[in-house]
């Protein structure tokens, strides 16, 4: 069958894209890259943009971020001390641009009643929870080797999944996260047995190539252009507001987000908004073929 996939998986890809993954996974890291997107801050004006999070969850967050190169620690005297983007960091924008088009694109959406008119529409999904929402469903352990196999072989039994998506593993080991593929509606089952991807699954591709190109730059630190992120902006971000988990809902079209924290163009265009709010919480499923990915 046609596919999507990459040109050829290669070992390399794989690491690469599940590195990357480990680095954006632990939960609220990629709200903590998105408000120091904008400029270097302090600690005092990071956490009233998360207010949600206690001071044993923000600094792990922003530790990790620093041990992986993406955020700076820049103390300027002892009671002062900024957190912004290395270079490396702002090249990461964009990909969670794309990662964030998935997710408005392919997950559900629950139609609520619109404050301006009460008419019913679609709920507008702040881009920054498009992200975390696609990471709940393709970071977990195994996932991704298993989707870059279906993309690179189109179609799979069970048993060459389990060789070749997860060697060391007997094939018992490959069912429990083939379901969770197939029950969030990434993965298919094909009337002779083998597994292939949805829509939603083979339109993961560019999102692949987005996070292995973005793993095979070469160090910033070896190219001065690229040491430390975009200069500071004079504008901020405002507080986030929460709201419940969202649910599955049909498979309709979705209405155009407003106001998005994270733009959702092309990696060469623009890639933030300043004064932009994104809400709700983790996790996701995508539109299922009865209604499309679930989150």
């Amino acid at each position: 069958m046609a596919t999507t996939a990459l040109p050829h998986t290669t070992p390399n890809d794989l690491s690469s894209v599940t590195k990357t993954l480990d680095l954006l996974a632990p939960r609220w890291s990629v709200w903590v890259l998105m408000t120091l997107s904008s400029q270097p801050l302090r600690y005092a004006e990071i956490k009233p943009r998360l207010p949600w999070l206690a001071d044993g969850q923000l600094h792990p967050r922003l530790r990790h971020l620093t041990n992986t190169g993406v955020v700076e620690r820049t103390e300027y005297a002892p009671r002062h001390v900024t957190y912004g983007l290395t270079g490396r960091g702002a090249e990461l924008m964009p990909v969670l641009a794309v990662i964030a088009s998935w997710g408005d694109t392919h997950l559900e959406k629950k139609l609520v009643a619109s404050k301006a008119t009460g008419t019913m529409e679609l709920e507008r999904i702040p881009p920054a929870q498009n992200i975390d929402d696609t990471l709940a469903l393709i970071a977990p352990r195994h996932a991704t080797p298993i989707l870059m196999t279906l993309q690179a072989r189109g179609s799979a039994s069970a048993k060459t999944l389990a060789t070749e998506a997860m060697p060391g593993y007997g094939l018992t080991a490959v069912y429990k996260p083939l379901d969770r593929l197939v029950a969030d509606g990434l993965v298919t089952a094909t009337g002779s047995g083998d597994f292939q991807l949805s829509a939603s699954g083979q339109a993961l591709a560019p999102l692949f190539q987005a996070i292995s190109s973005w793993a095979a730059l070469p160090p910033a630190e070896t190219d001065p252009l690229r040491r430390r992120g975009p200069a500071p902006s004079q504008t901020r971000s405002g507080p986030w507001a929460t709201t419940p988990t969202r649910h599955p809902a049909p498979a309709v079209p979705a209405a155009p987000s407003a106001g998005p924290a994270l733009a959702t163009t092309p990696p060469d265009g623009p890639a933030w908004k300043s004064n932009d709010l994104f809400s709700h919480q983790i996790p996701a499923r995508p539109i299922t073929p009865a209604g499309g990915p679930r989150r």
